[in-house]
């Protein structure tokens, strides 16, 4: 017959202790795993399924990611808005979500596609992204991220900052690493806002309908609120342009560089606050959260 030793409280206690779990600690300031420059080509066909496939192991539905090892030091969500432009996104996927992981971002991917063929307009696709992001998740940061720019740098953080933030500073458009510096007011490409910057300038402009103008409208309303854009160094900020033709239904329109002078007489009712929109369609993927909304375009 077993003889069965009853055990006493105190090594119950010892016991319990030993194998407590430790609280997580805030992740390192610096990634560890970061690996500096990368090549990026878009002469591979990718698909769908082989991205998530080869990237997709660590994400959870919807896009999302958190390190399991420490607290991230920030709550992203990625904006992308979108149309037609299935090819870009599946480059940017996968190449965006490693860099994203290695960042150790507490992040979500919210592809904000806009339905049918009207006049195409990004700012107000931004700003659903934004409002939607928030009914899901407390994001602290938001990244607006147009799906035509892909980074070669990890060290480049999608982070926000005191300062709206621009990352795409400088951008390779003929695959010659041949990079061209934006100037020190653009605000295109890929910027960065916290919540309470992105409010605090009620968002984009809900008017810029085609191409151009919106960016730059966004700036004016970060300086007339008192900001200042901060930028990373330009040899670690560098991006490579997926080369394209311009968008049916999204022409330059030239009304919208005499919008840009009006910032001042249309902040505080055209934005966030004035925003309308209907969703039609909501998908989620392990890469994404691809939503479909009407924006009640005019006719292309």
């Amino acid at each position: 017959m077993d003889h069965v030793r009853p055990t006493r409280p105190s090594e119950v206690s010892q016991n319990t202790t030993a194998t407590s779990v430790k609280p997580l600690e805030l992740c390192p300031d610096t990634p560890p795993n970061l690996v500096g420059p990368r090549l990026v080509e878009f002469e591979t066909k990718r698909n769908l399924e082989d991205v998530r496939n080869q990237v997709g192991s660590l994400l959870q539905q919807g896009g999302r990611f958190k390190p399991s090892n420490c607290i991230a030091r920030q709550k992203v969500a990625f904006i992308i808005p979108f149309r037609n432009r299935y090819e870009h996104l599946n480059h940017w996927l996968y190449y965006l979500h490693p860099i994203l992981i290695r960042q150790q971002l507490d992040y979500g991917v919210y592809v904000i596609n806009q339905e049918g063929d009207g006049v195409f307009n990004r700012a107000k696709l931004m700003n659903i992204g934004f409002v939607e992001a928030l009914h899901e998740y407390d994001y602290e940061c938001f990244a607006f991220a147009d799906v035509d720019l892909v980074p070669i740098d990890d060290r480049n953080l999608y982070r926000c900052s005191d300062h709206p933030r621009h990352l795409s500073v400088a951008i390779d458009y003929n695959y010659n690493d041949n990079y061209i510096l934006s100037s020190p007011t653009a605000f295109g490409g890929v910027s960065l806002l916290s919540k309470e910057q992105f409010l605090k300038v009620n968002g984009f402009s809900n008017t810029f309908w085609g191409w151009g103008g919106e960016d730059d409208d966004l700036y004016n309303r970060i300086v007339l609120r008192g900001m200042s854009i901060s930028q990373p160094d330009s040899q670690i900020a560098k991006y490579k342009m997926i080369k394209h033709q311009r968008d049916v239904h999204n022409e330059v329109n030239p009304k919208n560089a005499v919008k840009v002078q009006e910032t001042k007489n249309d902040i505080d009712t055209d934005g966030l606050n004035s925003l309308n929109y209907t969703t039609i369609d909501i998908q989620r993927d392990v890469l994404y959260t691809f939503m479909t909304v009407d924006v009640q375009a005019p006719a292309g």
